[in-house]
């Protein structure tokens, strides 16, 4: 038998690495690389489609930022990314720049300014997943899983688990076989991968994300949110242009109705939108420590300013009332999600900048200040844990290493999330309410739940959304605290 050869690879045309020092100019040459790329890849999928036979392998490859320095240059102390700590060559594979564009602006400038060097832009050796490749063009439908996979797989790179992995966040990044270093957390396999889960999860594009976020674990957070926001609505001057809803319904109009879906996503997001990413974004995403830790590894790569939680605890200690505030200064971590990726010997610190937000929103809403703030309010430890009936064990060995850890709230999500965030070098809070006092038998019962669910849960939601606009009139450099830094970082955010 004559053996199988391989079919001969097809690709676009492929340019030169091009020097840039202006960039804009570099983020516009990213675009012009994706946009062709992807279009070679749609324009061959739509070929075999129509019964083309396919007489080769199609592949395009991601873009790809280079940077090189040879000397190791003075940096402002004060800044916690955009410069690199040693000399060398940096790359990373770039994904939808049009996404991207102002977080790639930033980055590329804060590069050049601090290393007074050019950053090169040119196509990289690893090919775009033809999933992806559709994924990131609006109107132009992915292939399903028919029929046709053999023959896709067979003609079209698919993606790959050797360059999704999270290597550069967990610290054990290593060369590429060029010698190169990771320039930013997560290759462009990476981010594509979370996009298509953020779309599936949450019901929305991730283009409809703002860059402050919200989580919660009920959906009594997101029927006040929606209300929220048709309110802000009302007002033009306050800044918020459109709400978005799950199914990518967008409104602007703040009486138009949000049609009824016949199946609600796993984690339906809403997102208060405002120019430049510059909203709210709220996400439920149910109870436990596994969907925390899905959430949050995917909208990871949308690099968002900040995340906070926004969910209910149990209180721990008897002059704690229902309604109570908590706001986390640090975390016991039983929710062994994160073991293997973040050991649990590693402190979980406590952001000022997020911290101070938090508290000055707590008073301005509640109108409560100084000392009298201790009357609702508490700071000190919560514990996470990933056994929701944790009151039904014998009472020994929990209670006591929860006195031992001084916590005074219990959940199930806040230590993954605000741990997710110090993996991923996003800034984090946590500030609960306390809905029962198991340890005291005040459990959480229908009736007293839906009372304190109508009296808290819109002031506690209020809270949130305030602690981000002040957030938001930060400078990004002085929110990025460099507790969430390593000694040898990637450059990029």
């Amino acid at each position: 038998m004559t053996p199988n050869r391989l079919p001969p690879i097809r690709t676009p045309a492929v340019p030169e690495f091009r020097s840039f020092t202006d960039a804009d100019q570099a983020v516009a040459c990213l675009e012009e690389l994706y946009t062709d790329a992807t279009q070679f890849l749609v324009e061959a999928f739509q070929g075999v489609s129509r019964g083309e036979p396919p007489a080769a392998r199609f592949r395009a490859c991601y873009p790809e930022i280079r940077f090189s320095t040879a000397r190791f240059d003075p940096i402002d102390a004060r800044l916690s990314f955009g410069h690199v700590t040693e000399p060398g060559t940096y790359t990373t594979t770039v994904t939808r720049p049009d996404l991207f564009r102002d977080y790639l602006y930033q980055q590329i400038t804060l590069l050049m300014q601090n290393h007074g060097v050019p950053v090169s832009v040119g196509p990289s050796t690893t090919p775009i997943p033809l999933q992806f490749a559709m994924a990131g063009r609006g109107g132009v439908k992915p292939p399903e899983h028919d029929g046709q996979e053999r023959s896709l797989r067979d003609n079209f790179d698919v993606p790959d688990l050797a360059t999704m992995n999270d290597e550069a966040a967990n610290g054990d990044a290593v060369a590429r076989e060029d010698g190169s270093l990771p320039l930013a957390l997560f290759s462009a396999q990476r981010v594509d991968y979370s996009l298509a889960r953020i779309a599936h999860y949450t019901g929305t594009a991730p283009e409809h994300f703002q860059n402050h976020v919200l989580f919660t674990n009920y959906q009594f957070y997101m029927d006040e949110f929606e209300a929220f926001a048709r309110a802000q609505l009302r007002d033009p001057d306050n800044g918020y242009s459109a709400l978005v809803a799950p199914g990518d319904v967008v409104i602007t109009d703040p009486d138009a109705p949000i049609p009824a879906r016949t199946r609600s996503p796993q984690m339906p997001a809403f997102h208060l939108q405002r120019p430049g990413c510059a909203g709210v974004t709220l996400v439920n995403i149910g109870v436990g420590p596994s969907n925390a830790k899905t959430a949050t590894d995917h909208i990871a790569v949308l690099r968002p300013r900040a995340w906070l939680m926004v969910g209910h605890c149990a209180g721990l200690r008897s002059s704690q009332a229902l309604g109570d505030f908590v706001l986390a200064h640090a975390y016991v971590r039983e929710d062994h999600v994160l073991d293997a990726d973040l050991p649990v010997w590693v402190p979980i610190p406590a952001l000022a900048e997020i911290q101070i937000a938090l508290q000055d929103a707590v008073a301005e809403i509640t109108q409560l200040e100084g000392y009298d703030l201790k009357r609702i309010m508490r700071t000190g430890t919560v514990a996470s844990i990933d056994n929701r009936n944790w009151e039904l064990r014998e009472q020994s060995g929990p209670v006591r290493r929860l006195s031992q850890s001084r916590a005074i709230a219990l959940d199930m999500e806040s230590a993954t999330i605000a741990a997710n965030g110090f993996r991923f070098r996003v800034p984090y809070g946590t500030l609960l309410c306390v809905s029962d006092k198991p340890l005291h038998g005040e459990l959480k019962l229908p009736g007293m739940a839906s009372s304190f669910y109508r009296t808290q849960v819109s002031r506690h939601l209020q809270i949130g959304i305030r602690a981000m606009e002040l957030l938001r009139e930060m400078p990004i450099e002085e929110i990025h605290s460099r507790k969430l830094r390593s000694f040898n970082e990637t450059a990029f955010l």
